[in-house]
């Protein structure tokens, strides 16, 4: 109990010299020296057990630089931790190459390239989840008529009277609009877009009528950078 009266005590102290405005503490500003100071009385109470009954030399010694350890790697990861979110990210995007990493602050979402060498995008057009591909040569966003089906456009009311141009060759489309499509946290309405016949094409296109609504976007060898 000497041991955790003490360390309060320390804890109080780095408290009042954060409230007399002394500056920085380990190269943490004021704030953050502030926000850990909960953590550091918690990680005290805990610590008091080591001293709640005798020990050997040896075992306490090594038990009180373990939770030094503890204390110093939580400090760390608390002070980087947005850096830390943002690998944290960066390999979620590695692993799951169609999934955003949005950066809310900037309004920007970042995909990784896929295996198959394409920029592979999840959007959500009218609510429903839609696969699709990053391509700057469709003048549009190209939906397949599966995509289309389930993104609730009645391609029954659609006429198919304009070509196109696929991987699979040259197919028919028809013209339509889209209530909403999100990419990243990206969210357009009312946007112009094209349903291809069956089978005309294999996967949805995120083409330039929502590209060209962009601030700007940027491609680099393995990373696609939108920005709202």
């Amino acid at each position: 109990m000497i041991f955790i009266g003490l360390a309060l005590l320390i804890a109080v102290g780095i408290a009042l010299l954060i409230s007399a405005d002394a500056g920085t503490l380990v190269g943490l500003t004021q704030t953050q020296t502030a926000q850990l100071i909960p953590l550091l009385i918690i990680l005290i109470v805990f610590a008091g057990g080591l001293f709640s009954r005798r020990r050997q030399a040896g075992e306490l010694i090594g038990a009180l630089f373990l939770w030094v350890g503890i204390f110093a790697v939580v400090g760390v990861g608390y002070a980087y931790r947005d850096d830390l979110l943002g690998v944290v990210s960066r390999v979620s995007g590695e692993l799951r190459p169609g999934v955003a990493i949005v950066d809310g602050e900037r309004g920007s979402a970042t995909f990784r390239r896929g295996l198959g060498g394409h920029f592979e995008i999840n959007a959500t057009i009218n609510g429903h989840e839609t696969p699709m591909i990053f391509d700057t040569g469709a003048s549009a966003v190209v939906l397949t008529q599966a995509d289309a089906i389930a993104a609730g456009i009645d391609v029954s009311n659609l006429r198919f009277a304009v070509p196109v141009s696929t991987a699979n060759g040259t197919g028919m489309a028809a013209r339509t609009r889209l209530a909403t499509i999100e990419v990243g946290g990206i969210v357009r309405q009312n946007l112009t877009a094209f349903v291809t016949e069956s089978g005309a094409l294999e996967t949805s296109l995120l083409g330039m009528t929502f590209l060209e609504t962009l601030s700007r976007y940027s491609v680099t060898q393995n990373s696609l950078e939108l920005q709202d």
